[in-house]
This record gives C-alpha cells, sequence and structure tokens, in this order.
C-alpha cells in the first residue's frame, strides 16, 4: 500500500514545477489522478494553530505522510457558528496563541517550501476576510500556495464579487451544500463552485453523529443532476468502516472532528504518531473500495 501511494504521489510531483508555474489548479489535478486509479479523495481537517503553532505544520505533513491527498485547514474563530464542541474548542486553544488569518497563510507558506503538490483549502468565517479585504486576502492567499477556500457564512446570493476575486487568482471557491439546501441555492452553487463540493451529511453542526448512508446516496444522486464537480462527504465519520461506505458514495470522504478529538486526546510526544495512525486507517479503508472495484 505504501509504495502505491508514493507511486501516486510520484505521478502528482513528476510535472508540478510546470503545472503550477502554467496555473494548473493542485485539486483539480489531485482529482483527476484519482480518478484515473478508480480512487476516492480523503481529506482531513485540522485548526490551524492546534494545539499550538509551532505543530501546525508538522501536523500537515503527517497528515499527507498518512493519506491525505486534500488538506482542509481551519482559520480559528472566536465564534465558529457550525462548528460543534470539538472544533470549537480547538479553535479556543488556537486563539490563546494569538492565530491570525496572516499566520494561517504563512503556515501554509512554510508548509510549501517542503510540500508542492498537495492542495490546501482554508476553511473558517467572513470576519478575517472582511477586515484583510478579498484583494489582499486573495493576492496573498495565491502567494502562499493556498488552492481553494470555504467559508461558512457566504452565502452563494451574496458571494459574486468573492468568487470572482478568488478566480482571478487562481483560488478554488467551495461551498457547503446540506439535506436542507432548497433546489434553487443547489442550482446557484453549482454555477458557482469550482474544486469540490463539500456535502454537510448531517443536519446540525461538525461533530454529530448518527449517519443515515441511504439518505447521502439518496441526496448525492440528486446533487449529481446539477453538479459537475467531484462531491465531498463529511460530518459522522469516525472511523474506518463509515469512511469506507461513504468512500463507495461519494467522491472524497472529509473527516475532521474525529481527528480533532485524536489531537485533544495526545500529548505532545504522541500526537503525530496517533493523528498518522487514524489517518492511516482511513485511508486503508477507503482504499478498499478500489481493490474491490
Amino acid at each position: 500500500m505504501l509504495n502505491f501511494l508514493n507511486g501516486i504521489k510520484s505521478l502528482i510531483s513528476g510535472s508540478s514545477t510546470q503545472d503550477h508555474a502554467k496555473g494548473i489548479n493542485r485539486i483539480a489535478k489531485t482529482f483527476a489522478v484519482l480518478k484515473s486509479q478508480n480512487r476516492k479523495a480523503l481529506i482531513p481537517f485540522i485548526t490551524a494553530g492546534d494545539p499550538n503553532p509551532e505543530m501546525t505544520v508538522q501536523l500537515m505533513h503527517q497528515l499527507v505522510q498518512s493519506g491525505a491527498d486534500i488538506i482542509e485547514l481551519g482559520v480559528p474563530f472566536s465564534d465558529p457558528m457550525a462548528d460543534g464542541p470539538t472544533i470549537q474548542r480547538s479553535s479556543e486553544r488556537a486563539l490563546k496563541h494569538h492565530i491570525s488569518l496572516n499566520n494561517v497563510l504563512d503556515m501554509v507558506s512554510a508548509f510549501r517550501k517542503v510540500n508542492a503538490d498537495t492542495p490546501v483549502v482554508l476553511m473558517g468565517y467572513a470576519n478575517p476576510i472582511e477586515a484583510l479585504g478579498y484583494e489582499a486576502f486573495s493576492s496573498k492567499a495565491k502567494s502562499c500556495g493556498v488552492d481553494g477556500v470555504l467559508i461558512v457564512d457566504y452565502p452563494p446570493e451574496e458571494s459574486g464579487e468573492w468568487v470572482r476575486c478568488l478566480e482571478q487568482h487562481g483560488i478554488d471557491a467551495i461551498f457547503l451544500l446540506s439535506p436542507t439546501t432548497p433546489q434553487a441555492r443547489i442550482q446557484q452553487v453549482a454555477k458557482m463552485a469550482r474544486g469540490y463540493i463539500y456535502y454537510v451529511s448531517l443536519k446540525g453542526v461538525t461533530g454529530a453523529s448518527h449517519l443515515d448512508l441511504q439518505d447521502v446516496s439518496d441526496m448525492l444522486q440528486r446533487l449529481r443532476n446539477f453538479i459537475s464537480i467531484p462531491i465531498g462527504v463529511g460530518f459522522g465519520i469516525r472511523d474506518g468502516v463509515t469512511a469506507k461506505a461513504v468512500a463507495g458514495l461519494a467522491d472524497a470522504v472529509v473527516v475532521g472532528s474525529r481527528i480533532i478529538e485524536e489531537i485533544e486526546q495526545s500529548s505532545d510526544a504522541e500526537l503525530l504518531g496517533n493523528v498518522g495512525s487514524l489517518l492511516s486507517t482511513l485511508r486503508k479503508a477507503i482504499d478498499e473500495n478500489s481493490s474491490n472495484a
């Protein structure tokens, strides 16, 4: 399995310098390579600065080493309304270290000094973006190596200027959809979204459980009537069994709260190993879909 993963990463990185010079988006390339291998993406989420700023870039490299295809990096915020208590606590821990949006961008830049290939998606809330300004943010994000941005409280109806600014800098605007999203909004998101769609599989906040796979399957069939880009599913994925089941339905498996729990419960000495072990378990389960296909 390790040799197989290394082979895929070699395939991606073989032309990375040339591709990046041409402005080819890492997210699109990653999904294309995975599709050619009949594999599904694993997208872990961590909060920048949690448990401390010194660990974030190390954690990002550990995630890639353990099988991540795309990294979602949370920008800590004081009022993360869409997040459950686990991710809220991760933001609180990061904010104790005064982690700002500029700090997060600097972390991405540090990650890029070693890894030029793995897509990085920032996930957060509007206030820090508004404070910096669309143009200033997009320009710096691009120069630091950000590939996509998901802002939870930017509704598509009010995101035209935001999406245009990101597009001008070659950054994907990623949107959330949920079981309660009306069809009109689905169609609007389908026109604006780039990279992939993050389908929230449960009603409520991050960390919720009781995932109904039939409901997920039915909704994904509905979404694919309008959406041509990949769809990732998150919320309620806590182990290999669930990850494998979701990978059988979606293009990507997004895991956040379970990883944050591992960070929260691990000592500094155990942290990288425990997170790596968890992600390797998820990676192996997801890849069983391709090996059994």
